[in-house]
């Protein structure tokens, strides 16, 4: 099973955040939002089939994330790999957080995720900062 987020990069992606990555349906970005990697996002963790919920909310399920952008040597992908968690809820209508971490909250899509921002590939992250489009796949098994 499989969730698909399409977003676009900005000019503030700096991607040096040590514990989460992020994507937002928000149109702005500040320099403070260090975690995030594309903003506008077409869907939000609320969209989700509930399927795909239930599935990632085993504490054995393993979620893996898919961040595809298109650079100046063509498509680059970052896999990031995380676990479910029976609290994940996957009602936010704004951001898709992974997280480094066991917290979780309304936003978290994966825990113990093996990458936060700052380990995203810096021909990804200067792709994203010059406007890129992005793909974020989210697959749970």
């Amino acid at each position: 099973m499989e969730e698909v987020i399409r977003a676009t990069g900005h000019p503030n992606v700096l991607a040096e955040h040590t514990s989460t990555f992020e994507v937002t349906t928000d149109d702005y970005l500040t320099p403070a939002g260090d975690c995030i990697l594309a903003i506008e996002a077409d869907r939000a963790p609320a969209d989700f089939d509930a399927e795909f919920v239930e599935a990632c909310q085993d504490r054995d399920a393993t979620i893996t994330a898919e961040l595809a952008v298109e650079t100046a040597d063509g498509t680059r992908v970052e896999t990031i790999t995380g676990s479910g968690h029976p609290e994940l809820s996957f009602a936010s209508e704004r951001s898709a957080v992974g997280r480094t971490s066991d917290h979780v909250d309304e936003r978290t899509v994966m825990i113990d995720a093996d990458s936060p921002a700052l380990g995203v590939d810096r021909e990804i992250v200067a792709a994203l900062a010059d406007g890129a489009d992005a793909t974020l796949t989210l697959s749970v098994e």
